[in-house]
């Protein structure tokens, strides 16, 4: 474990679970005085990213705000991105497979046990679930997950997504040209001749992204919700699943990566019980219409919808009171 300074009353540390040949990276955010009882979160980056969307060293992003709050948040960077190792090159063959099916129960399970020992230290009631939160791709590969395991189903207390969507319908020229040009037709050659989408050197990410990961969800937006290396069929598996609570959050200026209309796709898909959408725009009483990346990087985002998503966080605990 590597200690960092703290930053604005919470303390960050790397913890690096030992994965396959290497490790997965998951950042720490500590509030001044951690309750190790509280039921943590989770967040999980999208495709051509890593963890740093929802945190920085200086204390911004939506992971550093929650943990102000009082709340102990863990953020994953997928095997290959972020401070995972071994780093995306010619020879890594890992795709979102193995995030949905090793990387998420992974994490899950580490998450419980630690909570369940630090707890133990202090005779508290260590927490039996852990909130998934995630941006973009990332809330596809939580919801494949959720889908595919029951044990999963019973220990995740709620799905909480920000321009998440499986499918992509919109039309319009800009989807054409960054969707059915670049990240179907382009970015697949790119990769071919790198062995991996290099999206950090060309300007369109923060992180790379591995040929398997990016031919895998070229095919998902495309059609079927099954699984490439398996078959296992998600959508099928959506139809029964006992979802947790979960809110889907749309930016009205998002509008190719996490289009409104896409992302209630996405809800009608997974047929969630107890479930509300949010669109992001200032007719609806928000300060901007938000984009796709703004609604979490956003200056004005802590003064905005971040407030109603601690709500929200909040909101669970009253509800265990409650019971």
């Amino acid at each position: 474990m590597t200690q960092h300074a703290s930053v604005s009353t919470i303390s960050q540390s790397s913890l690096y679970l030992p994965y396959r040949d290497g490790h997965l990276h998951l950042r720490q955010l500590l509030p001044a005085s951690p309750d190790f009882s509280k039921t943590p979160i989770l967040m999980l980056h999208g495709a051509m990213s890593n963890g740093r969307v929802f945190y920085s060293q200086s204390g911004r992003g939506l992971g550093c705000f929650l943990a102000r709050a009082g709340f102990i948040v863990y953020v994953l960077d997928t095997a290959g991105r972020g401070l995972s190792l071994p780093k995306i090159t010619r020879d890594f063959t890992l795709g979102q497979g193995e995030v949905i099916r090793e990387q998420l129960p992974l994490v899950q399970q580490f998450i419980l046990d630690l909570h369940q020992q630090t707890c133990q230290v202090t005779n508290a009631v260590a927490p039996s679930k852990v909130h998934w939160c995630a941006h973009s791709w990332g809330g596809v590969l939580m919801a494949s997950s959720l889908a595919r395991y029951p044990q999963l189903q019973q220990s995740v207390r709620s799905l909480l997504t920000f321009g998440s969507k499986r499918t992509i319908r919109v039309k319009s020229f800009k989807k054409w040209l960054m969707v059915d040009l670049f990240w179907n037709r382009l970015a697949p050659g790119l990769a071919i001749g790198q062995g991996y989408l290099a999206a950090d050197k060309l300007r369109l990410g923060m992180d790379n992204e591995s040929r398997a990961s990016l031919n895998q969800s070229i095919d998902w937006v495309r059609g079927e919700w099954r699984d490439h290396d398996d078959g296992f069929d998600y959508a099928k598996a959506a139809k029964t699943a006992q979802w947790p609570a979960a809110w889907f959050i749309a930016g009205q200026n998002d509008t190719v990566l996490g289009h409104p209309e896409d992302v209630a796709d996405m809800v009608h898909e997974c047929g969630f019980e107890q479930v509300k959408l949010t669109l992001l725009s200032k007719a609806n009483g928000f300060k901007h219409d938000y984009g796709h990346g703004d609604m979490l990087t956003h200056l004005d985002a802590t003064a905005d919808h971040f407030l109603q998503i601690l709500d929200w966080y909040l909101a669970f605990d009253l509800c265990v009171l409650r019971d």
